[in-house]
């Protein structure tokens, strides 16, 4: 959960509430989970003026977690799936597919959102606890096969869900997704774009092994100390640049 390329800030608005009265895109998100991902993007959705409703095992880690995000509620996993269109996963990666599975009838048609990076430590750093052979977005996918799964927001580290608009270098932060449903394309979309930043799509969930992937790369790197986002120069930069 490492953000790429977004190391300092150098436009960031204070944290307060979107003023607009469009509501027309804003919508019921439930969140499955009371950590920090959960907080940070919980908070985020809520200043993007969503209707954002915090589910966890232990409901007094939910209340708090719905005081410190401004959510409109709290109650248990299976209250949160059922709120609204959109659920999100942000339980430890080796939990979610089992969680998925429980929850599978009520997440039957919805948006369901993982988070997650699959990772343990390694002899050489951090390593994908799923070998890099499927993601956890996909056994999710496979748990609750009516859900309509995307792969989103777990590149970065849940720091950055704090910031306000967060713009780097000058440029809104891009948010990368993968999924095979249109409409939960639509949906991530909307929600990206209601945090003030860019929607990225990159392709169906058979490529969300390549999110966790670029996660557990870059989380390593910064391990070591050095900056991940020096390893990804854009071509164009290159003097006599060419498209090819």
């Amino acid at each position: 959960m490492v953000c790429i390329g977004a190391l300092s800030v150098l436009s960031v608005t204070p944290r307060t509430s979107r003023d607009t009265d469009d509501r027309s895109t804003h919508m019921r998100i439930g969140i499955l989970g009371t950590g920090a991902m959960a907080t940070a993007l919980g908070a985020a959705w809520v200043r993007a003026g969503h209707d954002v409703r915090v589910g966890g095992r232990d409901t007094e880690a939910a209340s708090r977690t719905a005081l410190i995000t401004g959510a409109s509620g709290h109650g248990s996993l299976a209250e949160a799936a059922a709120h609204g269109d959109v659920a999100l996963l942000a339980v430890p990666a080796d939990a979610a597919p089992q969680l998925a599975k429980e929850l599978a009838p009520l997440l039957a048609g919805r948006t369901v959102i993982d988070c997650t990076v699959p990772m343990a430590p390694g002899g050489d750093g951090p390593a994908l606890t799923t070998g890099g052979t499927t993601s956890v977005a996909r056994l999710i996918a496979d748990a609750a096969p009516d859900a309509h799964v995307v792969k989103a927001f777990g590149v970065c580290h849940e720091s950055i869900w704090t910031l306000d608009r967060p713009a780097f270098e000058g440029s809104p932060l891009a948010v990368p997704f993968c999924t095979d449903q249109p409409g939960a394309a639509t949906r991530v979309t909307e929600i990206i774009t209601s945090m003030d930043c860019t929607p990225l799509p990159c392709g169906g969930l058979d490529r969300a092994a390549l999110l966790e992937a670029t996660a557990v790369f870059a989380i390593g790197v910064w391990w070591s100390g050095a900056e991940a986002r020096f390893a990804f120069p854009a071509p164009a930069l290159a003097p006599g640049a060419v498209d090819d």
